[in-house]
């Protein structure tokens, strides 16, 4: 997709470049703090690397379409995912510990003991299928995952890592030369940017600035073109700033683009969402939940204004009694009732942890002999039901969240550009690897295969560059 504009027309500002009178200090102070340690643009000592790279424990949640034919993972699933060149829709984040002996989920992969953030932590890779028979298909026709060696065993992990022996002058300078005279080098330019993690960017693009007195991000919309482009520019987004744009993008002008909202706000962790409401505010000078209210309405307005309040509990013990009891009462508002209880639903998946919502859907398996996912498809229809859906899916396994995304941005005719860039960018440092295992597992081929047979060009060579062998 190719942006007339950076950010595309209408669109708000890319941050590093103020309006006139404010070139020393963006944004304005007291405003919003970028919390990987974005530098001023004016120069001067740039902020450490924080030690376990961008973002905190929680990890940051990444972007991915809705499959079309066949739900995810049960009938009547996601609508069909944007055409191609569409807006951005948005990511997800890790799955959790394998349930007792029970019911399965309605051929949805788990993830055995894998806990919520993205810390540093040990724990198995995702894969296997909970107690009970495994169903003879995937959605969308898929098997499910295959067995996975017990020996793999690895925590959660991006495919970039900040490079040693930085330094962001250095990098600046060969930007430079790659863009300068006749032509451009895009392998120089690669090699930079696909092994730079984000906060690196955010250095290397204040270093030019100091050099060279130029813009870096307008120097290089003035070399890129079509898909190339919007991958380097999402690169270089902060990543609160990537989200907040997405999010005001999906609400301007005529339509709403509904996964785009599903995809921010029913995935991130409290302090993700705390600071993207901020981030929305200063940037944009806008109230985030007002604009949600003007947008959407009924249940999904609900369901998102409760997102946007960043109040979801995350201790990460898990109450096996209360799983009990909210697995009860959410029989008693939906299967086990004529009509629907939507209040019930909203509460419960808003309110709880992850892992407790992994318990509670183990308990509903076992006392209704039904996953709760699949009593969701039946109960609700359409953006409601979207959203509840991904609150479950991210509480059973992430990767696979992100993998089945990927796979259905390179479905059929055509691939959705922005669904693939989104997830690879917003993912590399934080799961990608993950993603890629579960990718294989689900589809039997690599991500990085299909990744080469679906783009071309230096489009390619960045994404293969990201995204590893």
């Amino acid at each position: 997709m190719s942006y007339p504009g950076y950010p595309p027309t209408g669109y708000p500002a890319f941050p590093g470049y103020p309006p006139a009178g404010q070139e020393s200090s963006f944004p304005p102070p007291g405003q919003y703090s970028y919390p990987s340690g974005f530098p001023p643009v004016g120069g001067g000592a740039y902020p450490p690397t924080p030690s376990s790279g961008y973002p905190g424990a929680g990890g940051y949640p990444g972007a991915g379409g809705y499959p079309g034919a066949g739900g995810y993972p049960a009938p009547g699933g996601y609508p069909s995912a944007p055409q191609p060149g569409g807006a951005p829709s948005y990511p997800g984040g890790q799955g959790f510990g394998a349930p007792p002996s029970g019911a399965g989920f309605s051929g949805y992969p788990q993830a055995p003991s894998q806990s919520y953030g993205g810390g540093p932590s040990q724990v198995p890779l995702p894969g296997g299928f909970p107690g009970g028979p495994m169903p003879s298909q995937y959605s969308g026709g898929q098997s499910p995952y295959p067995s996975q060696p017990a020996s793999m065993t690895q925590g959660t992990q991006g495919t970039i890592q900040p490079a040693a022996n930085f330094d962001a002058m250095r990098d600046a300078e060969i930007l430079r030369k790659a863009m300068k005279g006749f032509g451009t080098d895009e392998q120089a330019i690669v090699d930079v940017v696909a092994n730079r993690s984000n906060d690196q960017r955010q250095k290397i693009k204040a270093a030019f600035k100091t050099m060279y007195g130029k813009d870096l991000i307008k120097d290089l919309k003035s070399e890129l073109r079509g898909n190339m482009e919007e991958l380097i520019l999402a690169l270089f987004m902060p990543p609160t700033y990537y989200d907040a744009w997405s999010l005001q993008n999906a609400m301007k002008g005529v339509g709403t683009q509904e996964r785009v909202l599903i995809e921010i706000l029913c995935t991130r962790t409290n302090q993700e969402i705390r600071e993207i409401v901020r981030c929305y505010q200063s940037e944009f000078g806008r109230d985030l939940e007002k604009d949600i209210r003007s947008d959407t309405s009924g249940h999904f307005e609900r369901l998102l204004v409760s997102m946007c309040q960043g109040n979801r509990d995350e201790n990460q013990n898990v109450n096996h009694q209360l799983a009990q009891e909210d697995a009860q009462r959410l029989y008693q508002a939906g299967e086990g009732k004529l009509g629907t209880d939507e209040s019930c639903f909203n509460m419960i998946l808003a309110t709880r942890s992850f892992p407790q919502l992994k318990a509670t859907m183990e308990a509903y398996s076992r006392m209704a002999n039904r996953d709760l996912l699949s009593s969701v498809g039946r109960e609700f229809s359409g953006s409601v039901e979207s959203g509840l859906k991904t609150i479950l899916q991210c509480a059973l396994n992430r990767p696979a969240f992100f993998a089945e995304r990927l796979y259905y941005s390179m479905k059929g005719a055509g691939t959705d550009d922005s669904t693939l860039v989104r997830i690879v960018v917003t993912r590399s440092e934080i799961d990608l690897v993950q993603i890629k295992q579960m990718f294989s597992q689900m589809y039997q081929k690599t991500l990085s295969t299909r990744i080469a047979s679906d783009t071309s060009g230096d489009y390619r060579r960045l994404l293969l560059a990201i995204v590893g062998q």
